[in-house]
């Protein structure tokens, strides 16, 4: 069974271990303030969440990271070799003297953790729109569902990630390769904050297609 952790419980952390407690998946929440910091969110979120140190949250099949993006380096490089394990970045590469994208020099920030985190297959997901969003129903009601985008260079990796995804509800669209895909999610990129809906148009009437007749 594929285990999971998140570190970092502040918006995006919160609102990605609700996603796990209403789809009933386990995961271990970590912060860097300690297991117990963690516990009130876990307590309130119910049985499947369960409040854990940063350093056993690092041994988790798949680790989601939600904690500021300058953390993230001395995070990953406290495991010599992640040996494929997976790393989810919901971080946001931010330069917070004028809250721009941070200078990375035309790199994805996923690619930039990847350099980090030796032996991790890095997906970058869960970060382009508002916590909000995140937290929310993943159903608009009307027969569609939210997108959350992914990317990553390990199709494999980005295959599992898609497929948590869609247990939580959420339509997962893959958008390739980090280098692609990643610089069009991350902080400044042209998908951020904002919520798309996907909904099915096989065997629709034009109308309801939102599409004119013909």
């Amino acid at each position: 069974m594929t285990t999971y952790s998140i570190i970092g419980s502040g918006n995006i952390g919160s609102a990605v271990a609700a996603q796990f407690a209403r789809s009933g998946i386990d995961v271990a929440v970590a912060a860097s303030r300690g297991a117990h910091a963690v516990k009130p969110l876990a307590d309130t979120l119910g049985p499947r969440i369960s409040a854990a140190e940063v350093s056993d949250a690092l041994l988790a099949d798949v680790v989601i990271l939600a904690v500021p993006f300058e953390a993230v380096q001395g995070l990953v490089e406290q495991v010599p070799d992640w040996n494929q394990r997976i790393i989810v970045d919901a971080t946001n590469a931010i330069d917070y003297t004028d809250f721009s994208a941070a200078d990375l020099g035309g790199r994805a920030s996923s690619d930039v953790v990847a350099g980090w985190a030796n032996g991790a297959r890095v997906v970058k997901a869960f970060g382009h729109t508002w916590a909000k969003v995140l937290a929310r129903d993943p159903s608009d009601g009307h027969g569609g569902r939210r997108v959350l985008f992914l990317s990553g260079n390990h199709p494999d990796a980005n295959d599992q990630i898609a497929q948590l995804i869609d247990q939580f509800g959420f339509e997962p669209i893959d958008l390739g390769r980090n280098d692609q895909g990643g610089l069009l999610q991350q902080f400044g990129g042209p998908l951020t904050t904002h919520s798309f809906i996907s909904q099915q148009i096989s065997g629709a009437t034009p109308p309801e297609k939102d599409l004119a007749h013909p």
